[in-house]
């Protein structure tokens, strides 16, 4: 598994910049892309995927614990799709 930490490392080594200056253009690329989706809209990176928000409907569920039926409400949840080059990069 690889951290944001290393990550910002990769980043500072490849583009010649601080640790710290690495850490903030990731920090501003995800705080955008979750702005982007929190508006309602999607983000599409070519050749990566897309990143999207998708509406949970409400649904009875189990607890696991003691059994009970629960009644889970209506939300939302970030999604991501791959792309057909990442998919096909990964396997």
């Amino acid at each position: 598994m690889v951290k944001k930490n290393q990550l910002a490392q990769v980043l500072a080594e490849k583009f010649e910049i601080s640790k710290k200056q690495g850490v903030e253009w990731l920090d501003a690329t995800f705080d955008e892309i979750a702005k982007v989706i929190k508006s309602g809209d999607k983000v599409n990176i070519s050749g990566f995927g897309i990143f999207r928000v998708a509406d949970r409907k409400a649904r009875e569920a189990r607890n696991p614990k003691t059994g009970e039926t629960v009644h889970v409400k209506a939300s939302k949840a970030p999604k991501f799709r791959a792309s057909k080059v990442l998919k096909e990069l990964v396997q």
